[in-house]
């Protein structure tokens, strides 16, 4: 099976790790996973500092290659929150509750260009010590770490 995901992924915390075996589980042993990856540009409009691209790829491979999944992979630059997914031929899309929106977007458009749907497939969000959502914002702010555990009481 052809699985896309998408993210920052800076910093790589235990919500992105969910999204990224999820992708790696559905593709199977003889899938691959083709793996969104925002543009410096694109990522800038974040509300917290982001790593250089090259950076979060390296991070990004240095992680997949040390779970040893058996399927392969790409990493492909986004420059915007669709990518190659309206185009290109796959099977699934792996997104968070939080991404869900776009990967109906996605579907939407592709149909409009005749493309076929793609199954969606969501993971829940991993939750922090604290019963909310592990995000990249709470990290920077030094809410939490990228387990989820809490560093600074309310």
């Amino acid at each position: 099976m052809k699985v896309m995901v998408g993210g920052t992924f800076d910093p790589l915390h235990d919500g992105h790790k969910r999204l990224i075996t999820r992708s790696f589980e559905l593709a199977g042993r003889e899938g691959s996973v083709i793996i969104g990856l925002t543009s410096d540009t694109f990522a800038s409009a974040k509300s917290h500092p982001i790593k250089p691209y090259p950076v979060r790829k390296a991070n990004l491979e240095r992680y997949i290659l040390d779970q040893g999944f058996p399927a392969s992979f790409s990493i492909e630059e986004l420059n915007d929150r669709y990518g190659s997914a309206l185009d290109a031929e796959f099977d699934a899309l792996v997104v968070s509750e939080e991404t869900l929106p776009i990967a109906k977007d996605i579907n939407i458009l592709r149909k409009e260009r005749g493309k076929r749907k793609v199954d969606i497939h969501q993971i829940t969000c991993v939750l922090a010590e604290d019963g909310r959502w592990i995000s990249s914002t709470r990290i920077y702010r030094g809410e939490i770490d990228e387990h989820g555990k809490l560093l600074n009481e309310p």
